[in-house]
């Protein structure tokens, strides 16, 4: 190769790379298209509830379009698979962090790792109760804990994803209770059958319960959360009934691909919080649907996820419960 063809290669190559760097988009100009908030829960979820109230206030500070996708189901893997395998800031996770936080425990082979899903915004505290149908004779926790040693293998109960399922798991077998699990894909169809005692016991987000609840149908029984909800400020929460170990707060925020830039998830933590501060609609419906408005940046929900996570793992010591992968 001539010298004139070297340099010219030189050239070329240092051009491509100044074009490069000019065309990365900074992060004040995110997002250049539409935007895709994936849930792991389904419509009428507390996640949902706040999702939508965000996306339509954020879509309009974006100047672009947020949609809400809900892909329920495999207990919030579904969401999670299709979130991780689009590889696309603009393809982001709206979730409990206690959806998948107990994975580990619960699940061989997961289609993802705990490092892909980079924490964004805290959004709420979603709170999440124990409910029984309004015929039940079941009015405390005390009162469930005599009807399951009285009937074993007689209760059928549901629960939520992830964490909340495996705490009530926990303490059900800590307690030798013998209840079935029925599952399901779309949370708001346990309500229902709750609603009919086709189901006897619901560890459910207080928003999925409260319709039932409001038709006279179902009751909560105590709250999973350290503080009571000012939905229901009555209902006990489970260390007040005297069942500590129970205790687990539901942090519900978004997700980015760890390849987006701290710069970038500080910049939407901080549109999120500006919209939700500056709307008082937000903070009222989130109360009224049994959730604590709860704003934070990456830092903030990464150590809230951690000390969660914490919680978790000393549930899972005390049964000696090991992790399967």
């Amino acid at each position: 190769m001539s010298r004139l063809s070297t340099v010219c290669s030189i050239v070329a190559a240092l051009t491509f790379a100044a074009t490069a760097a000019v065309a990365q988009p900074s992060p004040q100009d995110w997002p250049t298209r539409s935007v895709r908030f994936l849930l792991t829960l389904g419509a009428g979820s507390g996640t949902d509830i706040g999702g939508r109230l965000l996306a339509d206030r954020l879509a309009k500070k974006w100047g672009q379009s947020v949609v809400i996708e809900n892909k329920p189901g495999g207990d919030g893997i579904v969401a999670i698979a299709a979130f991780v395998g689009a590889h696309d800031d603009h393809v982001l996770l709206l979730s409990p962090s206690s959806s998948f936080i107990a994975h580990p425990y619960l699940h061989d082979n997961l289609p993802y790792k705990p490092e892909e899903l980079a924490p964004i915004a805290r959004v709420s505290s979603t709170f999440v109760g124990i409910a029984v149908p309004a015929v039940s004779s079941v009015h405390s926790m005390k009162d469930l804990l005599a009807l399951a040693n009285a009937k074993p293998g007689e209760l059928n109960w549901a629960g939520t994803t992830g964490a909340n399922s495996f705490m009530f798991e926990a303490w059900l077998r800590a307690n030798k209770l013998d209840l079935k699990k029925v599952p399901y894909r779309n949370a708001v169809d346990a309500g229902r059958d709750l609603a009919e005692n086709r189901v006897q016991v619901y560890e459910s987000a207080v928003a999925i319960a409260q319709p039932q609840v409001e038709m006279g149908k179902v009751r909560f029984i105590a709250v999973l959360n350290t503080v009571r909800t000012p939905a229901y400020p009555d209902v006990p929460t489970v260390a007040e009934a005297g069942y500590p170990a129970l205790t687990i707060d539901g942090l519900v925020g978004l997700f980015g691909p760890p390849s987006m830039p701290m710069a970038l998830r500080e910049r939407i933590a901080a549109d999120i919080k500006e919209v939700m501060e500056s709307d008082p609609i937000i903070k009222d419906r989130l109360t009224k649907t049994g959730q604590l408005f709860a704003p934070g940046g990456p830092a903030e929900f990464g150590a809230s996820i951690a000390a969660q996570r914490a919680v978790v793992d000393a549930a899972a010591k005390a049964l000696g419960i090991q992790k399967r992968q």
